[in-house]
């Protein structure tokens, strides 16, 4: 894959592809709490709005609507801010969804520290973690528009419950769409270094892969969008070929893709594995992208890991 190229709402994406299969399928219906504008929902609302549910400021209760709906036979779409679907509904999500493995798609927005000046309230960085250790869950962060549009439709056409995590910011376009629930799509192939990346920070990893490889580096790219079930013969082929692993998440370190792949590669093919993301702490309001700088997932910070990993692999001097 090229460069990053022009920017896309991964929201706007998302809202018109839920109208694309309300069209298709009139069994399929959709919740949000409150904030269907913001989600892009609103767009399957205006045109179903007899199969449109807005809940009002009752994300839990939400989510115990949608698992009853969906045991009832629907296919349902719950949307709200990661925030709220994730962080103050998770015993719901957990209890009402999964426990019963109900087809409840659920679409988060506003995950991550670009929510920006909506601070550390509204910035969960903990939310991939969570819904990652839920059984049966399905987890997908798309890095781009065209990678949504594909997930969206994956997890419609998958039985039982899934999460899938969109950015508040339009991204750079990055992949041509291509997408596998269980699958790493790689965008660069390399020999001297792996960036596994997701979300946000994919492009990002690209740039900086882009211009390592003008001075002689050859570094691979695997947009690991499919968090779970993730590609792990990929992930240790990577390892093998490459020899270390660069992770790069707008999410906190501790739960997040990083330690899925730290404890993977230490399992079966034990290889140096760095981690860039959020630290154990909270977000706090700012400039969105400025807040990504701050926090230690600059190109800068990417460079200067990636570097250290080939010192230490004697790749480089």
């Amino acid at each position: 894959m090229s460069a990053p190229g022009k920017r896309e709402s991964l929201r706007e994406a998302y809202g018109k592809v839920l109208v694309e299969l309300g069209e298709r399928d009139p069994n399929l219906v959709v919740f949000d709490s409150d904030l269907s504008g913001s989600t892009r929902t609103i767009l399957f609302g205006q045109k179903f709005p007899d199969r449109f549910f807005n809940v009002g400021v009752m994300e839990s209760t939400m989510m115990t609507m949608a698992a009853g709906m969906s045991l009832s036979g629907r296919t349902v779409f719950a949307s709200s801010f990661a925030i709220f679907a994730a962080g103050q509904s998770y015993n719901y999500v957990r209890q009402s969804i999964c426990y019963n493995h109900a087809n409840v798609k659920i679409v988060a927005t506003h995950g991550g520290l670009l929510v920006g000046a909506d601070g550390a309230t509204h910035q969960i960085v903990e939310d991939i973690g969570l819904m990652r250790g839920l059984p049966g869950m399905t987890v997908i962060v798309p890095a781009d528009a065209p990678t949504t549009r594909t997930a969206v439709r994956a997890v419609a056409e998958r039985p039982g419950p899934a999460y899938v995590r969109l950015t508040p910011e339009d991204l750079p376009v990055v992949t041509d769409g291509r997408f596998t629930i269980g699958k790493a799509n790689e965008l660069r192939g390399g020999s001297d270094l792996t960036f596994v990346a997701v979300g946000s920070m994919v492009a990002r990893a690209l740039e900086v892969a882009e211009e390592l490889g003008q001075v002689g580096v050859s570094v691979r790219v695997l947009d690991l969008a499919s968090v779970k079930p993730f590609d792990e013969p990929a992930l240790l082929r990577a390892a093998r070929d490459t020899g270390a692993i660069l992770v790069l998440e707008e999410h906190s370190v501790l739960t997040g893709v990083g330690a899925l792949v730290a404890s993977t590669t230490a399992e079966n093919y034990p290889v140096p594995v760095r981690r860039v993301g959020v630290p154990d702490l909270f977000g706090e309001s700012g400039e969105p992208w400025a807040l990504l700088d701050r926090y230690g997932m600059s190109k800068e910070r990417v460079r200067e890991e990636a570097w250290e990993l080939l010192r230490a692999r004697g790749k480089v001097q």
